[in-house]
């Protein structure tokens, strides 16, 4: 196998490295925009050279983002190359377009990596949906997440200290958006779910809410309660009805959840035959995530494609009911009549929808929420 890399920064060099040696395959370009020198590939500034190339039969995608990152992986099916990729962002946004693409093309296309790092979840995804029904999927999928979660709840310390450890450490980008307002996550949970259900999730329905806004108050409230607060994902199928949401969800002491540490995952299926399995694992990193892209690579060796076929579209139904953590400067009507008992500078809810939360949210952006789980 002859490879074309795309992007040469955390995960593109862990690639390359893992790759260096091995007989079966070898990167022949690389496309990068600094001046580097390797000493077994070719380094360009043009993708062309890439796509242009017959000897490479398979594009490693790891650049990141929606643009170019589609643009060059389209274009790569369509000259037959097979694909590999880690970026979640480009498979939960084309998941209806680039997979019947390839299948028409007749190429592979695999994205193990873009969902836990290095577990392998959707590979686990994949043959456990061989033999059963999956009614769940979800948990924590976001390493940059809980290594600030983590740190404010052992360490004590605040927000934006964790978040500068996070980013000294290489877990956070110097821009977090897309981390701490679930954004990342929203985009794991799109690919699992459709992957896990066999169907393509209407993604405009699915609501989000990241960490950003906590504070040290909120972990003191948890903390004092017994509770561990964690970004987690859930997407359900139940009686043909779906749902599925990202949010900072509340775990009693004693759940393996609540010990999930630094920047772990711990990413959960159900089904009807094997009941609940978790997997854990490094959710972030090089190496974790290189991993995953290179297995990839040997299964194309292997003859073996992407996990399923895109199925039909199905609307999202978020009006299960919880309870929440609520704090907020400023307490309105629906807030107050809907108001359990007050908690410390905060409010705990009776059991309200999840879309009509999220939509309260949304018109409050000075306010943090948790669901109780």
């Amino acid at each position: 196998m002859q490879i074309g890399l795309l992007g040469f920064g955390t995960v593109g060099r862990g690639v390359y490295e893992i790759i260096a040696g091995r007989e079966d395959i070898a990167i022949a370009r690389v496309l990068c925009r600094r001046d580097l020198e390797l000493p077994d590939a070719a380094v360009t500034h043009n993708f062309e050279d890439i796509l242009n190339d017959p000897k490479i039969d398979t594009v490693v995608e790891a650049i990141g983002g929606l643009h170019p990152a589609y643009e060059y992986v389209r274009s790569a099916i369509l000259a037959g190359k097979n694909v590999a990729t880690a970026n979640k962002a480009l498979i939960a946004t084309c998941f209806d377009e680039l997979i019947p693409l390839a299948r028409e093309k007749g190429v592979f296309l695999r994205c193990t990596a873009s969902v836990g790092g290095g577990i392998g979840w959707l590979s686990e995804l994949e043959r456990a949906r061989r033999i059963e029904t999956i009614h769940h999927v979800g948990g924590i999928m976001n390493g940059t997440c809980n290594y600030i979660l983590d740190s404010m709840t052992r360490l004590k310390l605040g927000y934006s200290e964790a978040l500068k450890q996070a980013q000294a450490l290489g877990y956070a980008e110097a821009d977090p958006t897309t981390d701490v307002e679930g954004i990342d996550t929203w985009h794991k949970l799109i690919v699992s779910a459709n992957i896990g259900f066999g169907v393509s999730l209407d993604i405009s329905e699915v609501p989000a809410a990241g960490i950003s806004r906590i504070g040290a108050e909120d972990v003191a409230n948890f903390s004092a309660n017994g509770l561990v607060c964690k970004l987690v994902s859930t997407a359900d199928c139940l009686s043909g009805n779906y749902s599925a949401y990202v949010q900072p969800t509340l775990y009693p002491l004693g759940q393996p959840e609540a010990a999930v540490p630094a920047n772990y995952n711990l990413i959960t299926l159900e089904g009807n035959i094997s009941g609940r399995q978790s997997f854990f694992g490094q959710g972030a990193g090089r190496y974790p995530t290189a991993y995953n892209v290179v297995q990839d690579c040997v299964d194309f060796l292997h003859g073996k494609g992407f996990y399923t076929a895109p199925g039909r579209k199905v609307a999202i139904d978020n009006s299960v009911k919880l309870r929440y953590y609520v704090r907020t400067a400023q307490e309105d009507l629906w807030l107050k009549e809907n108001t359990e008992k007050h908690w410390a500078g905060a409010v705990v809810t009776k059991p309200v929808e999840v879309s009509v939360m999220h939509q309260w949210l949304k018109a409050h952006p000075d306010a943090f929420m948790a669901a109780f789980a």
